[in-house]
């Protein structure tokens, strides 16, 4: 009577301790905030409040940067998934002054995007932030560039892969600590901890894969990719990049870096290579999907 007793109890600690793994796993690719720590005015930057409709009718929020001075070209940026563009701007406030106007997108759920943070509903919003930039002025005519970091960066390379629009307008995909499979990252955080640990491979099992960045950056080309990432990264291990990297095509280029996870651009020597990436590929647009690839 004890053992079966125990055995019930033993089943079903591993049931709550997996339901919450799961639970959790919503958490691990978005985990959003409302309102905002700041605006880009605080920060010395003129920006335009924008507001986008996606397919689906769900109302999104958007900053405008433009650039100082002469326009070299415009930045679509993705950002991670915790909070909102109002914490990960830093990420970017330093391109306006060199050139490039940036648009930062909240997905929906973050920020002052209405509806809930969702796959596939964030690809969606990418999209709708896409098709807003290429009716602006001094875009068009323009080189455009996806730049995506962590979570941003694993959406940028299916979007960019996938988004015949998107391949015709772009010049160029930087992803930033861009993971492999949503299966493997969820494995990561599980292996963590001893509570989640046995729970691991079950619960990568059990997570979205038609979205598997490493399943779509081989069709990126021939549009120019610059992967990054740092060996230092506890939060998306490096080995992702690495393996991202050997399976992308030609042309590609890799950075590695030092330095904490989403702390890419505070280093000068960072920001310059991604400058170089951009005044290299002034030029690149990527054809049209094949009836293969879509």
């Amino acid at each position: 009577m004890f053992e079966r007793t125990s055995k019930r109890i033993v089943r079903a600690t591993a049931s709550v301790l997996l339901a919450t793994l799961l639970v959790g796993c919503s958490g691990i690719f978005f985990f959003p905030y409302r309102g905002h720590l700041q605006t880009p005015d605080q920060l010395g930057l003129a920006y335009e409040d924008i507001y986008l409709k996606t397919a689906d009718d769900v109302k999104l929020h958007a900053w405008f940067l433009p650039a100082a001075g002469s326009v070299q070209g415009t930045v679509y940026y993705l950002h991670g998934n915790g909070e909102n563009i109002s914490t990960h701007i830093h990420n970017v406030r330093w391109l306006p002054d060199k050139g490039y106007n940036v648009l930062l997108l909240d997905y929906r759920g973050y920020g002052l995007s209405e509806g809930e943070a969702a796959l596939p509903g964030a690809l969606w919003d990418i999209k709708a932030g896409m098709q807003w930039l290429i009716k602006q002025r001094d875009v068009t005519d323009k080189p455009l560039y996806l730049l995506g970091q962590s979570l941003g960066a694993s959406l940028a390379i299916y979007f960019a892969a996938t988004d015949v629009q998107a391949r015709q307008q772009l010049s160029g995909v930087v992803s930033d600590a861009a993971f492999t499979r949503y299966g493997d990252i969820v494995r990561h955080v599980a292996a963590g901890s001893w509570l989640t640990w046995l729970f691991q491979y079950p619960a990568s099992w059990m997570v979205v894969k038609q979205y598997d960045p490493i399943d779509y950056i081989e069709r990126i080309a021939p549009l120019p990719l610059l992967l990054i990432h740092s060996r230092d990264d506890e939060v998306v291990p490096y080995q992702y990049g690495e393996q991202l990297y050997r399976t992308a095509v030609s042309p590609k280029q890799f950075l590695t870096t030092r330095g904490f996870h989403g702390g890419t651009f505070n280093s000068a020597n960072n920001r310059t290579t991604l400058l170089s990436f951009f005044d290299k590929n002034r030029g690149a647009v990527a054809a049209p999907l094949t009836r293969n690839q879509e």
